[in-house]
């Protein structure tokens, strides 16, 4: 079956932006029930330089979900942060966009408190509670991590002098500290062990036809409960504008690619011509050295000759 690819960002947008197809999709990765999502894309524009154009808008988007999730001992509400990248620079952003989540007061509660006032007397107060905060990373570009699909980052808690671990709970915990998970899509190929694998093989780009735009998947071997994500990644397919809008994604993410080339490559010229005034400032030096010791031979020499006519 043909579906949209969604590496790009206008594909994976619209396929989150079904309610139903987001909670399946993010479900799976975090391997937790989520029985409520509310959604908000976060989207920045950066004006950059075309050939042909003046100025053409790159709109870059990370994902911001408020989530509902059933636990065995009731509920609880998280912050998910899913963010794409295609490009290495992009690393700097996950850093910029995860400090203003921490600082977003939209991503704290109220719970009342009641608190004994005196021997009879109760007072309900108000308490400002801190939601925890899940990332999910998409990375489309080679890292410095094991060769796996889906990395999963947790943190424990244990005696730095026993080594003993304790359950990482309470609110200082979840509070400070978040847990993350990262899709490595160039290692998703022939990966399918679990249904998660192949929930994410609508991203394996080995899979692309005889245009990038669009991937032939294997619908029979994709769970069937999460057969909603096919369905909204073909409806994208078949609609003219998303075909278009993926053009021009290519021809701008082709742009920053050669930037990046560019930058990468004068920061290399700077390099060697750093290292060349290097290499002539130590030439220099060793021919001041060399001259500064033959000078002290010759002082020599002339000391020795003066004596000699002395005697």
């Amino acid at each position: 079956m043909h579906i949209a690819n969604p590496i790009y960002d206008v594909v994976f947008k619209y396929m989150l932006e079904d309610n139903k197809a987001a909670k399946l999709l993010l479900s799976a990765i975090i391997g937790e029930n989520i029985i409520e999502l509310e959604f908000c894309a976060q989207e920045r524009t950066l004006e950059i330089p075309r050939h042909n154009e003046e100025r053409s808008p790159l709109t870059v988007c990370h994902f911001d979900f408020s989530a509902k999730i059933e636990t065995e001992i009731g509920f609880k509400t998280v912050i998910i942060e899913l963010q794409k990248a295609k490009l290495q620079s992009d690393l700097m952003r996950f850093r910029r966009y995860l400090g203003v989540e921490y600082q977003n007061p939209n991503n704290s509660y109220f719970v009342t408190i009641t608190r004994k006032k005196g021997k009879k007397e109760f007072k309900e107060v108000k308490q400002e509670k801190m939601r925890q905060i899940y990332c999910i990373y998409f990375l489309d570009y080679g890292m410095d991590l094991p060769a796996r699909p889906v990395l999963q980052v947790n943190y424990n808690v244990k005696d730095a002098y026993t080594g003993d671990e304790f359950p990482a709970s309470g609110e200082f915990i979840t509070g400070l500290h978040h847990r993350s998970w990262i899709v490595q899509i160039r290692e998703l190929k022939a990966r399918r062990r679990n249904d998660l694998e192949k929930i994410l093989s609508v991203f394996d780009q080995s899979n692309v036809t005889n245009t990038q735009h669009i991937l032939d998947v294997d619908d029979e071997s994709f769970p069937k409960e999460y057969q909603q994500i096919i369905r909204r990644l073909r409806k994208a397919m078949e609609d003219p504008k998303k075909r278009r809008e993926m053009e021009l994604e290519d021809d701008i993410i082709k742009e920053l690619q050669d930037k990046e080339r560019q930058i990468e490559e004068n920061i290399k010229i700077i390099a060697d011509k750093d290292k060349t005034i290097a290499d002539n400032i130590k030439t220099i030096a060793d021919k001041d050295l060399t001259i500064a010791e033959m000078e002290k031979t010759i002082a020599e020499l002339k000391k020795q000759n003066y004596q000699h006519f002395n005697k």
